[in-house]
């Protein structure tokens, strides 16, 4: 079910913020990248405060442009949708701003948690979820892996921003594994040339 309203004109515009700077991205202009970044962070967030309850994709996106903005950005990010999550929300969705909450603030139990609570969802979500539990445990081998995986699945389908090639869940788990030392090395893929 489609939702109308003043949350989903804000949760398009920042999808269309995030294609723009994984566009500029691809084009080697980073500072435009970035700037598109944290307007697609402030219009998640902004779709998250009006959207009906339970609507995780939201913070999911907020997360993820935040991760590719920097660790700065993704610790803010993560302090915000860490506190929105509650016992009571347990859909995969959830476990997901908790296992990316995890990973970004350095609490791997909390990541972990996240990951298995994912399992419940698609193939998608599983195949990100190993991901994450791999770099959670620092598992430089079974992350690369999971990471071409996802990569390989992506390209095989169409993603939510449509017409740019980028593996945007794989770059994203590429800057988080960063931070932590590890190099996925993934092999040919969408996630960025070079």
């Amino acid at each position: 079910m489609a939702f109308e309203g003043p949350h989903a004109d804000l949760s398009a515009s920042a999808i269309a913020h995030e294609a723009a700077a994984h566009r500029a991205l691809l084009d080697g202009d980073a500072e435009t990248a970035r700037r598109e970044l944290l307007a697609a962070v402030a219009a998640y967030r902004a779709s998250w405060e009006v959207a009906p309850p339970g609507s995780w994709g939201r913070l999911i996106g907020m997360l993820k442009a935040a991760i590719l903005a920097g660790p700065q950005e993704a610790a803010a990010a993560a302090r915000i949708a860490s506190g929105a999550v509650g016992p009571q929300d347990t859909s995969p969705p959830a476990a997901y701003v908790v296992a990316l909450c995890g990973l970004i603030l350095r609490d791997d139990a909390a990541a972990i948690r996240g990951a298995e609570g994912m399992r419940g969802g698609t193939e998608a979500f599983v195949r990100t979820a190993d991901a994450i539990e791999a770099l959670a445990l620092l598992e430089a081998e079974r992350y690369a892996d999971a990471v071409a995986e996802i990569v390989t699945s992506f390209e095989t389908r169409d993603e939510h921003l449509t017409g740019v090639a980028i593996a945007d869940t794989a770059l994203m788990l590429q800057c988080l594994a960063a931070e932590r030392g590890l190099d996925a090395r993934p092999g040919p893929s969408p996630v960025l040339p070079g």
